[in-house]
């Protein structure tokens, strides 16, 4: 899919179902930050997570609801929550049980993928944008400086609280990191196999 996007050739009615699940999966992503926020250990990470969760609710919400209105669907439209497609709901509640039970560390190491994986994926093809203009502008979206700024923020809060010499809390951290990086992949494939 993400080759798709890169070379402008993914038809349109496949990225305007990405976006309906991914508008419903941004809404619960960001309940999942306001979580981890609630257990910032300082000040300097609840300015770190207030920071990142206003990223989703004032321009990522916003500008997918944009882009599916672009791509002719509707904010009307969207699916309820018995109309999720089962990968959109498995990962949301992956997210809201881990932030809402787990430690800030625990929160930011389920939320931390999808953040730092879409300036990975959106980087390298800011030097060939495609020439649909819905594709281009979304690579921008991911692939600018501020983006990769704030996601080595995110990161660094992470490692901050992160003590790889504490054993049983790294050992979890890094479960909860490896299962939202599959769903991940499988909210890609998933949005592909719809077409």
């Amino acid at each position: 899919m993400v080759a798709a996007i890169a070379a402008g050739t993914l038809p349109h009615e496949t990225f305007r179902g990405y976006f309906e699940q991914n508008v419903r999966y941004l809404e619960d992503y960001a309940r999942a930050i306001a979580l981890t926020t609630a257990k910032a250990p300082d000040a300097a990470a609840l300015d770190v997570l207030s920071r990142f969760l206003r990223q989703i609710v004032a321009t990522e919400i916003p500008a997918n609801l944009a882009f599916l209105e672009r791509l002719g669907g509707s904010a009307s439209r969207l699916p309820g929550l018995g109309e999720l497609h089962p990968v959109t709901y498995g990962y949301t509640r992956h997210l809201l049980q881990v932030c809402e039970a787990g430690s800030c560390a625990e929160g930011l190491a389920a939320v931390l993928p999808c953040q730092w994986s879409y300036g990975e994926v959106a980087q390298p093809l800011m030097a060939a944008l495609p020439a649909d203009p819905v594709y281009a502008d979304w690579i921008r979206m991911f692939g600018n400086a501020g983006y990769d700024a704030l996601v080595a923020e995110t990161t660094g809060l992470l490692d901050r609280l992160a003590d790889p010499a504490n054993t049983g809390p790294w050992s979890r951290l890094s479960a909860v990191f490896s299962i939202s990086i599959r769903y991940e992949r499988e909210f890609w494939d998933m949005a592909y196999a719809a077409a």
